[in-house]
């Protein structure tokens, strides 16, 4: 066979290393482990500071009203408490001038319309104080008050003319005792009912009342003596006589009545017109010269001397005085009167029947040293 005749060997391709598949799916590869825990630690640090801004915001916003609402009720409170103070010396000007001297009934009138001019302001500043929530209740309580003063006090100012002559003094004294019904009841309703709101408001809120550095809460009431609501009192404060009761013998027919001509002590005789000096220890005695100016005789003739402004008097009596003479009697301070200046009113009460007063009584000033 030749060499032409020889089979063909079999050709073979020589073997490539195999490529490596790439996994299905394209894109990056994951980065490592480490990486992914970093982004999740910062996104939940970036949660927990966001709720901790939410909750100091929230925390923010409640002090802010807590505050507000706090320094509300504390300027509530300073209103109420300083209204009544001013409405407690608004009282005092006014019961000063009714215990006074009732010789000048124009000027009693003035300063009584003074003082109701003075309480009808007091109503209105209460009415227009801003009021929390917590203390709606305090304020109601608090104006009706301030209404019950305002409207004694003018309704006692319209009853005064009326109630110094004889004639209608019975019952002006009786209307102007109910009227200070009023004030008693104004202080029941303001130191029972509205003081105590007030307080468990404060309290309520954490606020602290009384003591160093505590809200000071004015409890001072406006009547100055449960003895106004007695109308003999009244009589008494004002200088005049009420009527003599029915089961009392008739008046006698004709003139009734005293005059007083002059205050002497130790001797000197007082002035109205300048000021005395006088002694204040011991308790000083006053001689009332005076004279029965009607036509009849008269029995228990009292006398009285009394200190504007002081609890300090005296009383004394005659037995009986004669027609058309003069007598005189002696009245004893019943203490030690105050140091200073005062005015002093001597008075001879008027007796059943008379009609003129004006002429019962004088009144002086003195310096008690």
């Amino acid at each position: 066979m030749s060499f032409f005749d020889e089979p063909e060997e079999t050709r073979t391709e020589p073997r490539t290393a195999s490529r490596r598949r790439r996994a299905s799916g394209g894109g990056r590869r994951p980065g490592p482990p480490a990486a992914s825990q970093t982004i999740l630690v910062r996104r939940i640090v970036l949660a927990a500071v966001v709720v901790i801004v939410v909750v100091l915001i929230a925390v923010l916003v409640n002090s802010c009203e807590v505050n507000a609402r706090n320094s509300a009720l504390e300027d509530y409170n300073n209103s109420v408490a300083s209204l009544n103070a001013q409405s407690v010396n608004t009282g005092a000007s006014f019961f000063n001038a009714l215990t006074g001297p009732t010789s000048d009934p124009t000027a009693l009138q003035h300063t009584l319309n003074t003082t109701a001019n003075d309480a009808a302001s007091e109503l209105s500043k209460a009415k227009g104080i801003s009021t929390p929530d917590e203390v709606k209740g305090a304020q109601q309580d608090f104006v009706t008050a301030m209404q019950m003063r305002a409207d004694g006090i003018k309704n006692v100012s319209a009853q005064i003319q009326p109630a110094l002559q004889s004639q209608t003094a019975k019952d002006a004294v009786n209307t102007i005792a109910a009227e200070m019904a009023k004030f008693y009841a104004s202080d029941v309703l303001y130191k029972s009912y509205s003081v105590p709101q007030i307080i468990g408001a404060l309290r309520g809120a954490g606020i602290t009342v009384g003591g160093l550095g505590g809200q000071q809460v004015n409890s001072s009431q406006f009547l100055t003596s449960i003895d106004w609501l007695n109308p003999t009192e009244v009589a008494k404060a004002l200088h005049v006589s009420l009527p003599t009761p029915a089961n009392n013998k008739p008046v006698a027919p004709g003139l009734h009545g005293h005059q007083l001509n002059s205050v002497s002590l130790g001797g000197t005789t007082l002035q109205t017109g300048s000021t005395n000096q006088i002694p204040a220890s011991p308790a000083p005695t006053f001689t009332l010269n005076f004279a029965n100016t009607g036509q009849n005789t008269e029995t228990n003739v009292k006398c009285k001397v009394t200190i504007a402004g002081s609890k300090v008097s005296g009383q004394a009596s005659v037995p009986q005085t004669t027609a058309g003479q003069s007598t005189h009697c002696d009245v004893t301070l019943t203490a030690i009167p105050p140091r200073g200046s005062h005015q002093v009113t001597a008075t001879i009460e008027p007796v059943p029947g008379e009609k003129t007063t004006s002429n019962n009584s004088l009144t002086f000033p003195i310096t008690f040293q």
